[in-house]
C-alpha cells in the first residue's frame, strides 16, 4: 500500500501557551536527490542506493519512505509506516519529559530590622526549598535611611549563607541593586 502525502510533515512540541517547535520529514516522492543510504524495515541497512529504487523497495514493502537525516551526505531514509514512525517520536518526547527535572527559584524577602526568631523561621522555610532541589533568592529591601546602613543586609545575608552552607552553596557574591540586595542559593548535590 503505497500512499501519496503532502511534501512536508510537521512533527511538533508545544510548550506553554501555544508555541511549536517542529521537524520536518520529507517522504516518498518529496524526497529530491540523485541516491540515499537506505535502512529497510527491519533496521538493516541496505547501502547507498538510488532514490527510484529505494522507493520501489518502500512500494513492495507497502509502507513510506522517510527521510531521517537529510544533513548527512547522502541523506539517510529509512522504510516505515509513516503514522507508526509519528507515534514512535511522540512516545519518547514523552518519556524525555518525564525524566526532566524542573528546577524553580523561589524567592525570600528580608527586612534590615527582621528579628532574631522571624530569621529563624524565614532560615527554616529556605531550607525546606533548598531540601527540595529548588533554588532560593533572598531579597533584603531597605527603606528610608536604611539606605545609609546597606552594611546591615549584606550582614544579615552572609550569616544566612553561613548557617546553610552545610546544604546549600552561594551562586555569586552579594548584589545590590537600588533599593535591594540579593543572593541566590542552590541546592549542593548529594554525594552517594
Amino acid at each position: 500500500m503505497y500512499c501519496i502525502r503532502s511534501v512536508f510533515y510537521f512533527v511538533g512540541k508545544t510548550y506553554g501557551e501555544g508555541v511549536v517547535e517542529t521537524k520536518r520529514y520529507r517522504t516518498n516522492q518529496y524526497i529530491r536527490v540523485p541516491e540515499v543510504r537506505l535502512i529497510d524495515e527491519n533496521g538493516v541497512q541496505v547501502g547507498i542506493v538510488p532514490i527510484a529504487q529505494a522507493l520501489a523497495k518502500a512500494q513492495a514493502a507497502g509502507k513510506d519512505l522517510i527521510e531521517i537525516s537529510p544533513q548527512a551526505k547522502p541523506p539517510v531514509c529509512k522504510i516505515l509506516e509513516f503514522s507508526k514512525f509519528r507515534y514512535e517520536l511522540s512516545k519518547k518526547e514523552k518519556e524525555s519529559r518525564k525524566k526532566q527535572k524542573i528546577v524553580q527559584v523561589k524567592e525570600v524577602r528580608l527586612r534590615t530590622r527582621i528579628a532574631g526568631h522571624d530569621l529563624d523561621v524565614k532560615m527554616k522555610k529556605i531550607r525546606s526549598f533548598l531540601e527540595d532541589g529548588n533554588k532560593v533568592q533572598i531579597t533584603v529591601m531597605f527603606s528610608g535611611r536604611e539606605m545609609q546602613h546597606k552594611d546591615i543586609g549584606f550582614n544579615i545575608l552572609e550569616d544566612i549563607k553561613n548557617k546553610l552552607e552545610d546544604i546549600a552553596s552561594a551562586e555569586g557574591k552579594v548584589s545590590s541593586m537600588g533599593t535591594r540586595s540579593f543572593l541566590t542559593l542552590s541546592p549542593k548535590k548529594k554525594q552517594k
